[in-house]
């Protein structure tokens, strides 16, 4: 039987928050793939980097820029086997500097992706999915990757209906 995964980088601790800094016990994305997890009974895999990123804000911000710019791919904790027991993967992310943190980059890159179905999601404070969108259909040759859902950050812990009617929509 084909499943679903959803699989989502999360950043906790101090993230900028409606506007200022504010520490979240749980990070945005994580929330909003909770609710997808919920509404689909799929599987969900946390990407974490095998280094931390700083705690504070400011220096997790920095240290993600040097990532970014220097087209970084960070280590990662732990990776799933294979992809092929699934058919449907929700990709989640916070936007940083208009995509995916390079976490993710290192995860999607690992994988073979011909026949999958990739659903996007992220959470920002404006920025929306910015170029993530593309750069997930450049790094995963032979899926078809459907129009992302992009949820404000500060209010990700209130968005199930609109989860809910992404998710609907979209399967």
């Amino acid at each position: 039987m084909r499943k679903t995964l959803i699989v989502y980088y999360s950043r906790k601790g101090e993230n900028y928050y409606d506007g200022s800094i504010r520490n979240l016990e749980k990070g945005n994305t994580e929330r909003v793939a909770e609710m997808i997890a919920g509404l689909t009974g799929g599987d969900l895999f946390e990407v974490e980097t095998a280094k931390p990123y700083a705690e504070g804000y400011r220096d997790c911000v920095e240290q993600a820029k040097i990532e970014w710019q220097e087209n970084i791919r960070p280590a990662l904790k732990k990776t799933l086997e294979s992809l092929e027991a699934y058919d449907t993967v929700f990709v989640g992310y916070p936007n940083w500097f208009s995509t995916m943190p390079m976490a993710m980059f290192t995860f999607l890159e690992k994988y073979h992706w011909e026949g999958k179905r990739i659903l996007p999601f992220c959470t920002s404070e404006g920025s929306g999915l910015g170029r993530s969108e593309q750069d997930i259909k450049k790094i995963c040759v032979g899926a078809t990757v459907q129009p992302g859902l992009a949820v404000h950050g500060a209010s990700a812990a209130n968005a199930q209906a609109q989860v809910e009617a992404w998710v609907k929509q979209s399967l």
